[in-house]
Parts: C-alpha cells; structure tokens; sequence
C-alpha cells in the first residue's frame, strides 16, 4: 500500500515536498518508484522516478532542474521535492510502485501499485 502526501496550495515560484510511504513490503523490495501526474483536463503523466538503489533517477522534461526525487529505503519513503512550482504543475500527484526491473520507467502501465494522490495547486 502506497500512501501520498505533502500537497497543498503554494504561489508560483515556491516549493512542496511530497512525500509516499509504502506499507505492507519494504521499499527496497520495488525495482522503481515513479510519480505521475494529472492536471484538470488532461491525461496522467509521467513527472520522476527513481530505481530501486537511488543511483538511477528519471525526470520529466517539463521538471527538469526543478523537481527532485530521492527515497529513504529505511523510513519506507520516497520524496518528490518540487521547487520553482508553476501554475502548470497544478495536478493530483501520485505516487507508483513497480515490482519488475525490466520496462521503462517513463510509462504508467508498468506500474504495479498506486497511491491515492495529493493534490498540488500553484496559484499565479
């Protein structure tokens, strides 16, 4: 089970941590650990990942510079931390787990478990 927070509303050019805490297996234990997006209108998106040791992470290139994603295996967490927030990062993010170290990080349907989402809102 995957579990999302940190989002809130925030002005343009502020920061956010998001963060997802995995319960019922170790964190370890999930080849990649991605977070998605999906704003009003549009279709989910890929935002970063990040594979299972932390030597490997995967951005958006939307978010890149900008958003970072780390994980604590220990504390079971993974961390989106986003700064210089725009009024387009305005999304339910969500938090995404997968099992297999084969398939690219980029595409939601590789994905084996989701978290609920939190909402992001940056005002202009």
């Amino acid at each position: 089970q995957l579990q999302a927070s940190g989002g809130g509303l925030v002005q343009a050019g502020g920061s956010l941590r998001l963060s997802c805490a995995a319960s019922g297996r170790t964190l370890s234990s999930y080849a990649m650990m991605g977070w998605f997006r999906q704003g009003p209108g549009k279709e989910r998106e890929f935002v970063a990942a990040i594979n299972w040791s932390g030597a490997r992470t995967y951005y958006a290139d939307s978010v890149k510079g900008r958003f970072t994603i780390s994980r604590d295996n220990a504390k079971n967490t993974v961390y989106l931390q986003m700064n210089s927030l725009k009024p387009e990062d305005t999304a339910v993010h969500y938090c995404a787990a997968r099992t297999s170290s084969y398939g690219s990080a980029y595409v939601s349907t590789g994905y084996d478990y989701w978290g609920q989402g939190t909402q992001v809102t940056v005002s202009s």
